[in-house]
């Protein structure tokens, strides 16, 4: 192939294809999953991307044989052609036939190696990694066509890797070594131990870890609960908000919890109407609830407050400002 503009468009779609493969590879080992799973619901090639993200080791493997076929058509097509082009030149400012092929193979390697490695690998790599979910959806149409056609080539080159891996004693199967919670409080208090952490964020993230094991039932405050009877008046709800200074107030009688009002919507009715009208529905949780999962229960559900049972009686309540004081003490202290 010698027509120079044929060789021009053939190594910009070779190096163009590289980077693509590129990206791709990049940008999924980059991106956050439930930033795909956020952006799935409203567009097609985020669920593509998501979908990519489930067989990863396939999408890489396709990936690879496309950086490796672009390598390959690189090497046979721009390389001799450069080679071709440069050598009678290098004759013509008088450098001898055989050196001046030499040099001409050396230049065309060069030449070659610089734009695929930088155009074609380096560049696309950084804006992968600078861009993981938008360059993740951007590409994740035409990455799950190329997937598609050669998924049995895939599906064929990744099992011989397994079995590679398998005869060298490892398992591909197993699964990655995540950041779990005790992995990164190991290094939290390591970093505050060396100085590399400061006392009050260690405090703070130590308290965010402890709640993927912390209960609700550990949490419950020592102190009882502001409880009326259920057929209080709204006079009786706003003497226990009081006496207490809980806006929550329950409604119920003995361990038997039917309610809950809030001290604000009854500010314009008089003391001697009843506070029925005014009653809520009580959010409950069992005492074994992680803190981590009522936190995102509470939230979920717009509860600011949970009665914490052990299935048959009360144990106490839970509101939002117990969690904010466990995670942050400093504040919880000033409130």
């Amino acid at each position: 192939m010698e027509n120079p503009l044929v060789v021009l468009a053939a190594t910009v779609a070779i190096i163009a294809l590289s980077a693509f493969f590129v990206a791709v590879e990049f940008s999924l080992m980059a991106a956050r999953r439930h930033r795909l799973e956020d952006a799935a619901s409203g567009s097609r090639a985020a669920r593509a991307a998501l979908r990519s993200s489930s067989e990863l080791t396939l999408l890489l493997a396709g990936s690879q044989l496309g950086i490796t076929v672009c390598t390959l058509a690189l090497g046979a097509i721009t390389k001799p052609a450069v080679h071709h082009w440069l050598t009678p030149l290098l004759e013509d400012w008088g450098v001898p036939l055989v050196a001046a092929d030499v040099a001409g193979f050396v230049l065309a390697l060069i030449i070659v190696t610089f734009l695929h490695l930088v155009v074609g690998e380096m560049a696309p790599k950084s804006w992968a990694i600078a861009h993981p979910e938008r360059s993740a959806i951007l590409l994740a149409l035409p990455m799950r066509a190329f997937m598609w056609a050669a998924r049995p080539l895939l599906q064929a080159l990744n099992a011989a890797a397994n079995w590679l891996v398998r005869r060298a004693g490892a398992d591909p199967d197993a699964p990655a070594v995540g950041t779990d919670p005790d992995t990164l409080r190991h290094l939290v208090e390591h970093s505050a131990n060396v100085g590399a952490l400061d006392a009050r964020y260690f405090a703070q993230i130590s308290g965010a870890l402890e709640m993927q094991k912390l209960t609700v039932g550990e949490l419950v405050g020592s102190g009882p609960a502001t409880i009326v009877p259920a057929g209080a008046t709204v006079g009786e709800v706003r003497a226990a908000t009081r006496r207490t200074g809980h806006l929550r107030v329950l409604v119920g009688d003995g361990d038997q919890v039917t309610g809950v009002v809030h001290v604000r919507d009854t500010l314009t009715a008089p003391d001697e109407a009843a506070a029925a009208p005014f009653v809520r529905d009580v959010f409950t949780l069992d005492r074994a609830t992680t803190v981590h999962a009522a936190l995102a229960t509470m939230r979920r559900t717009r509860n600011h407050l949970a009665v914490v049972t052990d299935g048959v009686t009360v144990v106490g309540v839970v509101t939002l400002a117990d969690v904010l004081r466990r995670l942050f003490p400093a504040v919880g202290a000033s409130v």
